[in-house]
């Protein structure tokens, strides 16, 4: 269960630090893994765990066990998309969590990855080895992990300076009349609940463009292009401008429910290889579900 504490006292005093006394089930090694996976936050936003804390600091902690810390390998089928020594894009099933969390400590891409691949960059500590970007759960399609730091630390820069080409469909509710749309809104923590993401003054830059590829009765099929990589941001953008995606448990219509949670597929993924500079893209198909969701939408159309 999520925890805040406000600073009153011990002004000045690493944030790690601090927290030992807090947390005696887990080590400061540990305690500094979860600061730098921002389990850990300082005022909603990520910070490092050297930070000094300043009075009237909200410290955000959210729980994880700490038997997840140590990650057991799990032979779990993968579909492969690339691979090779640094890196490997997989095509990722919805359903299917990144990386181990509270509640989820096995059968998530982690685990499968630490059986398959002899080693995982190490940046992100065991909980989330090889991990550069992520996808929802129940968000199926393309995830590039990583072998080593080195393809870590490149890739993890193409991220931030908004060079990597991820395009998505997401089926929407309602009917959007105009072909193109730009969304060009901050998200962060919802004030209203900490377990959401929401668009709030206070939150991090995120845009989210788009294209109509086809209009039903009463959806829409979308082709989404991401410049930022905020939490839930096409789920959370969408929902802001009044078309939520189809089936989406946390941002969705709340009598639409769906076994497969959104319907929201990355379809398309680029980057530049950091060890050949080689430009790389890779497609992947819309899951059988999901085109029978699709098809079942337009005869309803006719």
């Amino acid at each position: 269960m999520d925890k805040v504490i406000k600073i009153t006292e011990n002004v000045d005093v690493r944030l790690d630090k601090y927290l030992i006394p807090l947390l005696p089930e887990y080590t400061r090694s540990q305690i500094q893994i979860m600061i730098t996976n921002r389990e850990i936050l300082v005022n909603n936003e990520e910070t490092k765990p050297s930070y000094k804390l300043r009075e009237n600091d909200e410290v955000l902690i959210r729980y994880i066990d700490p038997k997840i810390l140590d990650v057991v390998s799990e032979e779990i089928p993968l579909d492969i998309y690339y691979e090779d020594s640094d890196l490997i894009v997989v095509n990722k099933p919805s359903g299917m969590v990144v990386h181990p969390a509270f509640g989820n400590y096995r059968g998530t891409l982690v685990n499968a990855l630490m059986h398959h691949c002899t080693d995982l960059s190490s940046i992100n500590g065991v909980i989330r080895a090889g991990i550069v970007h992520r996808l929802d759960k129940d968000t199926s399609g393309l995830i590039v992990a990583c072998k080593n730091d080195f393809t870590h630390k490149a890739l993890s820069k193409q991220f931030k300076e908004r060079t990597v080409v991820r395009h998505y469909i997401a089926i929407v509710h309602g009917v959007i009349e105009h072909n193109l749309g730009k969304i060009d809104a901050p998200i962060g923590r919802s004030p209203n609940n900490r377990k959401l993401m929401a668009v709030t003054e206070d939150g991090k830059p995120a845009i989210t463009n788009f294209k109509v590829l086809e209009r039903l009765a009463n959806h829409t099929i979308l082709e989404l292009k991401l410049e930022t990589g905020r939490t839930h941001q096409i789920r959370v953008h969408m929902q802001y401008i009044g078309h939520p995606v189809a089936g989406d448990p946390l941002y969705g219509l709340k009598k639409d429910k769906s076994e497969y949670g959104q319907y929201l597929h990355a379809k398309t993924l680029g980057f530049v290889h950091p060890r050949t500079e080689e430009y790389l893209e890779f497609n992947s198909p819309l899951p059988d579900y999901y085109i029978e969701y699709l098809e079942s939408l337009r005869k309803e159309s006719i």
